[in-house]
């Protein structure tokens, strides 16, 4: 299997590649829309500053890209929330494929939202094998309301989207690549989505 990891210069690429190579894949790190293209699956991670990330997108033309690709796409984290239509990180405009805007945790709950936590109200096949109360691993200032492309959910000061999907784009707030068995599976489960 064909898998690339967009590259744009955002962090916790090594542990995605690690994670993918445990489960017997080896996937590319590109920027280069015809090597994504060619994928049969993509990941867009990402960990660090909304502006910044976009900005990066933006430079090598993937702005463009991510949002016509037809394959299944995974974004995990930043990657997730740069696929909404807006964050209030900064009020950066992301790439639109969820209509949808990443708030900030307000002030009255310790930010980051960074440990284990449960998600709940599993659906998809991206939680195949899954039960509702499995612990996964979060780092996030900013979170995705619950809303009609949620998948799964997770309570930290109120209800909010861990997981979203919309046709061929899949989101997790989380990091199945930091998540133990759990997140392996999810990963795995991605891999086989038809």
């Amino acid at each position: 299997m064909n898998v690339v990891i967009i590259d744009y210069g955002a962090g916790n690429v090594f542990s995605v590649m690690t994670a993918l190579q445990r489960l017997g894949v080896r996937p590319v790190l590109s920027h280069e829309e015809m090597v994504i293209r060619r994928a049969d699956r993509v990941i867009f991670p990402g960990v660090g500053q909304a502006s910044a990330a976009m900005q990066q997108l933006k430079n090598t033309g993937l702005h463009i890209l991510i949002p016509q690709l037809k394959m299944p796409v995974l974004g995990i984290c930043l990657g997730m929330q740069l696929m909404c239509r807006q964050t209030e990180e900064e009020q950066t405009t992301g790439l639109g494929i969820f209509p949808l805007e990443v708030k900030r945790f307000s002030s009255s709950v310790k930010v980051p939202h960074m440990g284990w936590n449960r998600i709940q109200n599993l659906k998809t096949s991206l939680f195949r094998g899954v039960e509702s109360g499995d612990w996964v691993y979060f780092v996030h200032s900013y979170y995705l309301p619950f809303c009609d492309d949620t998948v799964a959910v997770c309570d930290y000061q109120q209800q909010f989207s861990a997981a979203v999907c919309r046709e061929n784009f899949y989101g997790c707030q989380f990091h199945p690549e930091k998540s133990a068995a759990v997140g392996e599976k999810i990963l795995k489960n991605f891999l086989e989505i038809a």
